[in-house]
């Protein structure tokens, strides 16, 4: 007897696991707006060079002898989207400078880079950006505190899954939710940008803990039938926690500020922890039998079935075949569809948070722009629990990537010839990305953990999220392609190579077999022969039995 059989008996998705489930999604709730302090903390306002020995400068304008000295040391930019040059000031020679026939802007006056800068509260009152000055030479510490963020996360991945199978779900859940809690704190009274930095790689160690660790919790207390749906749905709650957090920063606007008030409910969440039971699945491999048996006993008298003890007894130990990761590359078909899944999942995140954490690149207000790649993550999470049961994996994630990558690369044309009206079609361009890639993202995740033999499947998934961190890593450089570019054809190029990558990853994943109604392969040798051509008369066999 499986484990799977007991939660059967039990109810798959009976009261107690629905209960259950209402306090995991919590924690999935308040883990991706840390995921996102980026978009707010660490937010560029516009700004511009200090006048030299104005002391009280600011961006807005004072009045006629402001004006008028801003015209004198600030140059104007040669980007339309921006009013003054941001980085530079005129160094001005009252005895050698000329100057036009207006006595406002300097002729012959030389550029300098500026060390000091004043920036406009529209948007922002005061970022992390602000503190720290990091913008023109300093601007790419933006991207690097990214960067550490994801690898955090990489790191989190791997030391919270071994915590998981060592001392078990429960603890190392508490131990992810105290890591991120702390180090959110912290986060807050940064002192530095090494400070900061090394905090923020913490915070991502302890979100992806806290993220991962609720999810296997739900999954592996969730019967076979409902496991499918159970693990996207979960998903769909994600976006509610990001919303909150647009609000929090809307009204709060002072970085500190805003990581604090997203920080204290994580805090508080410890309070629910303490009614999220263990995993009765890790407890039977551990052989605590007897704490097992309890909370399934539970489980059953609360969801009204019955247990009977004799279960427990009948337990086979799953001593499956032990796989390692570099198996998938030893035959030539496996190889190239490993290639493949790990190419995808590495675009897919690219994408995601390509978009998602990069909200400036987009035009429109700043806040509107932001909430609304948030709301599109709804239909995208929608869209799999509709398709995949019936037009298959390989073809959904086929049309989702493809039809987000055109998106993107159409922004090219809205960016160049389309009229300045006439931009906000861009930014519905890069939103229909990014309800395609949140697609995506669900789906290439079941085709992955269906495509993968039995006996390499955790490895194969591992190996697929460290791609995914890769992804994520890069995404803030593709983003920065836009100021190098620069003007409104900048604005597109981070868009375009969003778009072409996942239009090239739309046609690979071509080469994968279809999954759907599908003996799924359990050996290496199983996989080797996974053949991409369906079996009819198995599918028709099969459809009433499999069910999304």
């Amino acid at each position: 007897m499986k484990f799977d059989d007991i939660l059967s008996e039990i109810g798959d998705f009976g009261t107690y696991q629905k209960k259950k489930f209402v306090l995991l999604t919590v924690a999935w709730m308040l883990t991706p707006a840390v995921t996102a302090f980026s978009v707010f903390i660490l937010g560029i306002p516009d700004h511009r060079c200090r006048i030299p020995g104005f002391a009280n400068d600011t961006y807005n304008v004072q009045g006629t002898l402001h004006h008028n000295m801003i015209q004198m040391y600030i140059p104007l930019s040669n980007e339309d989207d921006k009013k003054y040059d941001q980085c530079h000031v005129y160094q001005i020679d009252q005895s050698n400078t000329v100057f036009d026939e207006n006595n406002s802007h300097s002729i012959n006056a030389s550029l300098v880079k500026c060390s000091s800068w004043v920036y406009s509260n529209d948007v922002f009152d005061y970022t992390f950006v602000v503190k720290e000055n990091l913008v023109c030479d300093n601007k790419y510490k933006v991207s690097v505190s990214k960067t550490v963020l994801f690898a955090g996360t990489l790191v989190g991945s791997f030391t919270f899954g071994l915590l998981s199978d060592l001392i078990g779900r429960r603890k190392t859940l508490l131990l992810a939710v105290l890591t991120l809690f702390c180090s959110c704190m912290t986060l807050a009274w940064s002192v530095n940008y090494t400070m900061f930095i090394i905090v923020r790689f913490f915070t991502g160690v302890g979100v992806v803990g806290m993220y991962i660790t609720t999810f296997v919790i739900g999954m592996e207390w969730t019967g076979p039938s409902k496991r499918t749906f159970v693990g996207i749905f979960i998903a769909t709650f994600t976006p509610g926690g990001v919303l909150l957090y647009i609000l929090e920063s809307y009204f709060i606007r002072t970085w500190n500020w805003i990581i604090i008030a997203t920080a204290i409910p994580t805090g508080l969440y410890l309070i629910l922890w303490w009614f999220i039971p263990e995993s009765p699945r890790w407890l039977c491999s551990k052989g605590r039998m007897a704490e097992a048996k309890a909370l399934l006993q539970h489980a059953a008298m609360v969801n009204k079935t019955t247990f009977p003890d004799k279960m427990l007894d009948e337990l086979t130990p799953d001593n499956r075949e032990s796989g390692r990761v570099w198996l998938l590359f030893s035959d030539k078909t496996l190889a190239c569809r490993t290639v493949i899944i790990f190419f995808n999942w590495m675009v897919v995140s690219m994408v995601f948070y390509g978009l998602s954490l990069n909200t400036g690149i987009l035009y429109g207000d700043y806040y509107i722009n932001f909430m609304l790649s948030v709301l599109v993550e709804y239909p995208g999470q929608f869209l799999p629990l509709l398709m995949l049961g019936r037009i298959g994996r390989r073809r959904s994630h086929f049309i989702y990537m493809g039809v987000g990558g055109l998106a993107c690369l159409s922004t090219i044309f809205t960016a160049n010839y389309a009229g300045k009206d006439l931009q906000p079609l861009t930014t519905t361009l890069a939103l229909l990305g990014k309800l395609f890639s949140t697609a995506g993202f669900a789906t290439i995740y079941i085709i992955s953990a269906e495509v993968f033999p039995t006996v390499i499947r955790n490895a194969g998934m591992g190996s697929s999220s460290v791609w995914a961190r890769v992804g994520g890593m890069v995404s803030p450089y593709i983003a920065d392609t836009a100021d190098l570019v620069g003007g409104t054809t900048g604005k597109a190029v981070p868009l375009v190579i969003f778009g072409g990558a996942c239009v090239l990853a739309a046609l690979l994943t071509l080469i994968l077999p279809e999954t759907l109604n599908r003996q799924l392969p359990e050996t290496i040798e199983d996989g080797k022969h996974f053949s991409r051509n369906i079996d009819k008369k198995k599918q028709a066999e099969s459809k009433e039995q499999t069910r999304l």
